[in-house]
């Protein structure tokens, strides 16, 4: 998985020290200060219901603090939402749900306005991490429903936070109305994460194959597999740039002997822990691999601005080892973090339209039950 936002109850056990990347500016600062006072008020997570906005009568959903984001819409109600791309005339979105009378998540899509909601996968198994091709006629998902059609069973999190990566995820190419057409991955591990170069020739996606985490590119057809990472520990989540140069990740390398041991043996489970990771960049060919944050806590599902000079991601740093995550921006070199969300709770997965006027996110904001997230979209500002 990208990460599923449902299921963020973090344990408290990372170090409360926040090291800021690169070099802030005025306007962040004072954004900073003036959001002090509304996030007190703001959830610590998912444990409870979302947090209020105080919005305004004519943007009702956007805290006063995200000059970036303006009418801000809620797309879906209730239940679990999450990972909202758009499709790449802009008109549609895809995205999994856990809603009746599915026990797990399922894909969907649905128009941009919220209109016309569709399953897309088998209604079987597990699936995550739908993404259109540029045709907007075909799909792109991991599915568990080979393995069985029941859901496969939840982690044991007795012995700290952790994610599952089943084995059973397999990579589809399906049509629009939801007809399997062929596996693109085959044979053991993990096979996830798969997203589109814009012009829809390669896939990049994440897989265990080989005995870790790491990131693979593909042809669109399944076909020139090509391992682009080879570092130990979990590099996943990764995107094109629009350029097609370019690919950001998220990933967390053990240096110890100790959590090297454990990382590889969560692994072997199909497990993994994600309760620290930063944001990294390399050439699409998987050369001049570089780490561009170093914040604590989690940062994760990144997605570059249309210029493919800048990204935006998802962090729980100023409140390391919960789930109260906002949105931020850095540059591709890691320098000017600037805070984009201020409204408290879950703020994730970002994803812009291709003309970069508008943003898809998943948030906890105006939820009514413990655990809701769901599908926002707004203008968005320079």
């Amino acid at each position: 998985m990208r990460g599923v936002a449902r299921v963020w109850n973090w344990k408290a056990k990372i170090g409360a020290a926040v090291v800021v990347i690169g070099v802030v500016t005025a306007v962040v600062n004072r954004n900073f200060a003036q959001g002090k006072a509304q996030e007190k008020t703001a959830t610590s997570g998912l444990s409870g219901a979302g947090p209020v906005v105080r919005g305004t009568p004519d943007d009702p959903l956007r805290d006063p603090g995200e000059s970036h984001l303006h009418h801000v819409k809620q797309l879906t109600f209730g239940g679990q939402n999450a990972e909202a791309y758009f499709s790449f005339d802009g008109r549609r979105l895809i995205f999994m749900s856990t809603r009746e009378p599915y026990a797990c998540d399922q894909i969907f899509t649905m128009n941009a306005d919220g209109s016309d909601v569709r399953l897309a996968s088998t209604g079987k198994g597990r699936t995550t991490c739908g993404y259109f091709y540029p045709d907007g006629k075909h799909l792109l998902y991991s599915s568990t429903h080979q393995a069985g059609a029941a859901c496969p069973p939840r982690p044991d999190y007795s012995r700290g936070y952790v994610w599952a990566v089943y084995s059973s995820y397999q990579i589809y190419n399906a049509t629009y109305d939801g007809k399997l057409l062929k596996p693109l991955s085959a044979g053991p591990g993990y096979n996830a994460e798969a997203t589109l170069s814009a012009d829809g020739k390669k896939i990049v996606f994440t897989s265990s194959r080989d005995a870790d985490l790491d990131i693979y590119s593909m042809n669109a057809d399944g076909t020139g597999v090509r391992r682009l990472t080879n570092t130990l520990g979990y590099d996943g989540g990764p995107f094109f740039s629009p350029d097609g140069r370019w690919i950001v990740y998220r990933a967390h390398h053990p240096t110890s002997e100790d959590e090297k041991a454990r990382y590889r043996a969560l692994l072997a489970q199909d497990l993994v822990e994600p309760s620290e990771m930063d944001l990294w960049v390399m050439r699409a060919d998987g050369s001049q691999q570089r780490q561009i944050t170093r914040l604590g806590g989690a940062s994760f599902a990144p997605a570059f601005f249309p210029d493919s000079r800048r990204i935006l991601f998802a962090s729980n740093y100023e409140h390391p080892g919960s789930s109260q995550f906002e949105l931020y921006a850095v540059n591709r070199d890691g320098q000017e973090l600037e805070r984009v969300t201020w409204a408290g709770g879950f703020n994730a997965f970002p994803h812009f339209s291709p003309d970069g006027k508008k943003v898809a996110f998943i948030s906890n904001r105006n939820g009514k039950a413990p655990h809701e997230i769901n599908v926002f979209i707004a203008d968005w500002l320079p």
